[in-house]
């Protein structure tokens, strides 16, 4: 597929300058976390912009200080490693504060990296007051650009500037695999983050809840294209006692419901939690293929005696409601497991996307339905007609009956069961539609044209064509 390779401009200074601000207005969404208080953004993020039929990507770093304790020096780090990807520099002060001894050190960091920079000064609430508030900052012998990005002031400027400075180039892309990392604070997401992209992209710490947004990056891995997400961690509701870990939660919940799989890291040297388990129930209400990942493990081994088997034993346990949940151990410090984490990534995928034929559907739903005693609805016994797949990711399956409301849960995890073990479809959540014969139309299949009648290939194929509903809404009559 034939896309745009886009020129990539960064955005710093100091904290609380209001980067996130014009990055989220760049890119008209909410992706960065914007809020009062510096240090919210620690992680780089990359998010396409277009304005004017011009193209471009912008990239949110975190705020750059000499404080030498806490995050600061690994901030300040990372976003010198992060601007030798980019083609270009936009710096932003602040107007109300006036010029301080670490916006001379930002700039002087922009001069040395060689690149195109401007200067803005945002947070110039009065534009009469314009050219009071940017005066010191002309000392740097360069135009500087009047802003107050929550006014949408100077930001056309910063985008002219921007089209002047960038230029773009075409490349080939293929469409990748989107993938989500989850897990508790400090279970080591942004470590194998790292290890996956090969960069240290990702801040590391040992201090929980390091990352507090969700942040991605594309890669490749053996040949295939992945977009790979990293996400805050996530803590029980009654824990999340800040703001920035409440809007954290929900841009993870966002991104769980963007992926084409979840994987779960949990620390092998911890037993899983009933929060894991509320994670994978999330995935699963959300229609998404889940891995718990094990990390550590090659502490785990040798300090824990039989360590994969206790531990497949916990998630049996926790785990209950999703018998055949794919389980990997690696390290994301070593690398240790990696290759068989994406083959199992590569074969869930694969299963996510997997059609069968209405005619072999049929032929097993013929079978299966015989295997255990039929739904009763009242003094009814439920009559099956037939099973056809839908257009929906994950598979997903509509059966006809003569009584839908007689087709309880308990019989439908029996269906999905045998569906999983027919097709290879184990690990996927997989979901059964049971619908009313039509009315009306064509002509609907009578009690006896049950599935023992064994209507035409090339009619239920033409029915599974209409009763495709994509990612819609099923009729009133599906249960």
């Amino acid at each position: 597929m034939l896309s745009h390779k886009l020129s990539r401009v960064a955005v710093i200074g100091r904290p609380n300058v209001g980067k996130s601000t014009l990055f989220n207005k760049l890119t008209r969404s909410r992706k960065a976390l914007v809020r009062n208080e510096p240090g919210v953004t620690r992680d780089v993020l990359i998010e396409p912009a277009e304005w004017w039929g011009f193209a471009f990507e912008i990239m949110d770093t975190g705020g750059i200080t000499n404080d030498k304790e806490g995050f600061s020096p690994l901030i300040r780090q990372q976003v010198l490693d992060a601007i030798h990807s980019v083609g270009a520099l936009v710096v932003i002060v602040d107007g109300r504060a006036g010029l301080v001894p670490e916006d001379r050190d930002i700039i002087r960091i922009a001069k040395e990296s060689g690149k195109p920079f401007t200067i803005v000064v945002n947070k110039i609430d009065n534009t009469l007051d314009a050219d009071t508030m940017t005066s010191e900052f002309y000392e740097f012998g360069m135009d500087i650009v009047p802003a107050a990005f929550e006014r949408d002031f100077g930001i056309d400027q910063v985008v002219e500037w921007i089209k002047v400075n960038a230029t773009v180039e075409r490349a080939d892309v293929e469409s990748g695999i989107r993938l989500c990392l989850i897990g508790k604070p400090n279970a080591g997401k942004s470590s194998l983050c790292n290890q996956f992209l090969g960069k240290s992209r990702m801040l590391v710490s040992a201090v929980s809840g390091t990352t507090a947004d969700s942040v991605e990056e594309n890669f490749f891995y053996n040949g295939q294209l992945y977009t790979l997400v990293d996400t805050a961690g996530l803590r029980r509701n009654s824990k999340r006692n800040q703001g920035v870990e409440r809007l954290s939660a929900i841009k993870t919940h966002e991104s769980i419901r963007k992926a084409d799989v979840v994987l779960l890291l949990v620390d092998a040297m911890d037993s899983v939690s009933v929060q894991d388990a509320k994670m994978v129930e999330y995935c699963i209400e959300q229609h998404k293929a889940v891995i718990l990942v094990a990390n550590k493990v090659d502490l785990a081994e040798k300090q824990i005696d039989a360590f994969r088997q206790t531990f497949k034993a916990q998630v049996a346990r926790q785990f209950h409601f999703f018998p055949t949940l794919p389980v990997e151990f690696v390290s994301a410090k070593t690398g240790k497991g990696l290759d068989h984490l994406m083959s199992r990534v590569h074969d869930l995928h694969e299963k996510l996307h997997k059609k069968i034929s209405t005619s072999k559907l049929n032929q097993f739903f013929m079978d299966v339905i015989r295997l255990a005693p039929a739904p009763v609805f009242g003094t009814k016994d439920v009559k099956f007609y037939y099973l056809t797949q839908t257009g929906q990711v994950p598979p997903s399956f509509i059966a006809f009956a003569n009584e839908p409301r007689g087709v309880t849960p308990a019989y439908r995890r029996f269906l999905t069961k045998r569906l999983a073990e027919a097709f290879d479809l184990q690990g996927v959540p997989l979901r059964i539609f049971v619908m009313k014969k039509r009315r009306g139309g064509k002509r609907s299949p009578s009690a006896e044209e049950s599935l023992d009648s064994k209507l035409r290939p090339e009619e239920l194929e033409e029915l599974a064509q209409e009763l495709t509903l994509g990612k819609g809404e099923f009729p009133e009559e599906t249960l």
